[in-house]
């Protein structure tokens, strides 16, 4: 059987993250052979290279970045265990307010829209009932494997990700929806044929759920100008430049300068959820998230 200790996994993760042997044992207070022998003696166990070494440093090969997204995941289920047994304990001694609850750091992957108008409320609220749970959000943009792919590899505990049947929870993960949004069509206010207008869009947004509805609406050219994020894209239409077509969490507190259009019955959607792993949704920091976030969806 193959295995490797707790240690042997922080080295793996520490020569990753910093791209080298010399500068992963200055991390870990180790000397560079010590490094180097714990990684030859993992790659011998598992029966694979981990690493390219060369002189510009260490890259993971296909089969690290395998080993390092169970390394990750791992090491944080040591950390979960640890925190909970704690509060396991001190709610068994009685020790007060807040006993019972773990505390620590809960890591979030969200892409932007949903940073900035879904996660601040649940967050909120998930920190005034846990004050002892301290969100870390980062912002991933929701293209290629997007949050999820945080999550897989370790680096999220949970992720909020757009779900659908061309991006569905991926089978090594678990995961629910919380808001089923429209799109609406997006434009300079006051405009007397704002379908006339030059279209708008960003890589991010989730073209393969209006795809069909997209192929049949003729009115719509291609897309003209491609803006980094919805961001920019609300302010080019607010400044006249053009139209877009956009979810609703991007319009949440949109500018006077844009007018929203609803584009019926037959308007596109897409789902926005969530995603973590088997492991970590039975813990109590993920679980208290997941409530708080479908308190507020619901």
């Amino acid at each position: 059987m193959t295995e490797l200790a707790p240690r042997e996994l922080r080295v793996l993760v520490a020569v990753a993250d910093t791209g080298g042997f010399s500068a992963a044992a200055a991390v870990l207070g180790m000397t560079q052979s010590a490094v180097s022998h714990s990684v030859r003696g993992s790659e011998r166990r598992l029966g694979a290279v981990l690493f390219d070494r060369g002189r510009s440093g260490a890259s993971p090969t296909p089969a690290g970045a395998v080993a390092l997204a169970h390394a990750r995941r791992a090491l944080r289920l040591l950390e979960v265990m640890g925190s909970e047994v704690r509060a396991a304990a001190s709610a068994a001694a009685g020790a007060g307010a807040g006993a019972g609850v773990p505390a620590g750091p809960l890591r979030i992957a969200a892409f932007r829209s949903a940073a900035l108008h879904l996660l601040p409320r649940a967050l909120g609220r998930l920190t005034e009932r846990h004050p002892g749970i301290v969100p870390e959000v980062r912002i991933v943009r929701e293209v290629g494997r997007g949050t999820a792919g945080e999550v897989l590899d370790g680096r999220a505990d949970l992720g909020i990700a757009t779900l659908g049947t061309t991006s569905p929870v991926p089978p090594e993960l678990v995961g629910g929806v919380l808001v089923e949004e429209g799109y609406a069509l997006v434009h300079p206010a006051g405009h007397p044929a704002p379908r006339s207008l030059p279209l708008i869009d960003w890589t991010e947004n989730c073209t393969s759920y209006t795809r069909d509805w997209w192929a049949g609406q003729e009115w719509l050219p291609p897309a003209t100008v491609r803006a980094e994020d919805d961001g920019t894209v609300l302010s080019m239409v607010g400044t006249g430049f053009g139209m877009a077509v956009m979810p609703e969490l991007s319009l949440v507190g949109a500018p006077p300068s844009v007018e929203i259009t609803d584009l019926g019955p037959d308007r596109p959607t897409r789902s926005v959820g969530y995603v973590t792993t088997p492991e970590l949704a039975s813990s109590l920091a993920v679980r208290a998230l997941i409530r708080e976030l479908r308190a507020i969806a619901g």
